[in-house]
């Protein structure tokens, strides 16, 4: 019987589990969730119960919504910011746990870590679209640029910190050990 390369590399394991469990979060995510809205709604829904809670704790005002279901959260003096499904942080937190899962370490490691990191994402997304109100009430001009840059090298950059933690600290052997 042929042995599976992938059984005896960590490295190429990590990879194909890594690719496998994308490839069917993506399914399910289109396929299933994204149709069905309520995952990607009530992600938005608690980023804006967030964020409006920590605009108003900076005393600004909220913009009234003009429509629940138009997702959107401003201060007086800007305007209103729409926060669309891709913009959300679902995607990113579903990355983060893939990695999490694919790479070697222990499940009690994991059961504290991936809801700390997924929590600690959904919180860097709240306070990106907290910036991003403040940032088109002072100059709208700057909206496009920190939205489309500064905010994809926080976010990133704490999903990268968060691997290199995992990897340094709480996950299991690193994947070269066997080399």
């Amino acid at each position: 019987m042929a042995r599976l390369p992938f059984k005896e590399d960590p490295l190429l394991r990590f990879l194909v589990t890594g690719v496998l469990l994308f490839a069917g979060w993506l399914m399910v995510y289109h396929w299933v969730l994204h149709p069905r809205t309520s995952l990607d709604r009530t992600v938005i829904d608690g980023i804006m119960w967030l964020a409006g809670g920590t605009l108003e704790a900076l005393g600004e005002q909220l913009l009234p919504e003009p429509d629940p279901n138009y997702r959107t959260i401003g201060v007086q003096g800007g305007h209103n910011l729409w926060i669309g499904d891709p913009c959300n942080g679902v995607t990113v937190m579903a990355v983060f746990s893939i990695f999490i899962i694919a790479y070697p370490g222990r499940w009690s490691q994991r059961a504290w870590f991936l809801p700390v990191g997924i929590l600690s994402i959904h919180l860097i997304n709240t306070l990106r679209v907290v910036v991003l109100a403040l940032v088109v009430k002072h100059d709208y001009g700057w909206l496009e640029f920190n939205h489309d840059y500064v905010f994809y090298i926080v976010v990133y950059g704490w999903v990268l910190l968060l691997w290199w933690w995992w990897v340094r600290r709480a996950g299991g052997p690193a994947l070269n050990a066997a080399a």
